[in-house]
């Protein structure tokens, strides 16, 4: 069973990326060997019986700091992509088209008194 190994290693540069590719090749079992992720920063392998533990200290031995991500097969499965279907309904109304309407009851007017107060203090 083919197994995919990714390890993020903090590289320097470009003499740092091609030693840790020429450590990745060496390993036993490695078929191929490249650079993934945003920043190039993690080692991607492929290959069969890779001890993924072992690589690591050897990268971490010879380059920097590294640390193991996922260890998995790396057979491709096939996910089965389903065609959503739009269903298009009739447009139906479930209040008045109308988003602003006036009321349909009459509006009472609210009585309010005015008294003529001179003296600008309530309590007294």
């Amino acid at each position: 069973m083919t197994q995919k190994v990714v390890i993020k290693v903090a590289m320097n540069g470009n003499k740092s990326r091609s030693k840790v590719l020429k450590i990745a090749v060496v390993a036993p079992g490695v078929q191929s060997a490249g650079f993934t992720g945003k920043e190039l920063d993690q080692l991607e392998v492929v290959g069969e019986g890779i001890d993924a533990a072992v690589l690591t200290s050897l990268l971490r031995k010879n380059v920097g700091p590294s640390d193991l991500i996922s260890v998995g097969s790396a057979e491709k499965k096939e996910e089965k992509k389903e065609e959503k279907k739009i269903e298009i309904l009739p447009a139906s109304w479930n209040s008045y088209p109308y988003q602003f309407s006036a009321p349909h009851y009459p509006i009472q007017p609210y009585p309010v008194e005015y008294t003529n107060q001179t003296d600008p203090c309530s309590i007294m």
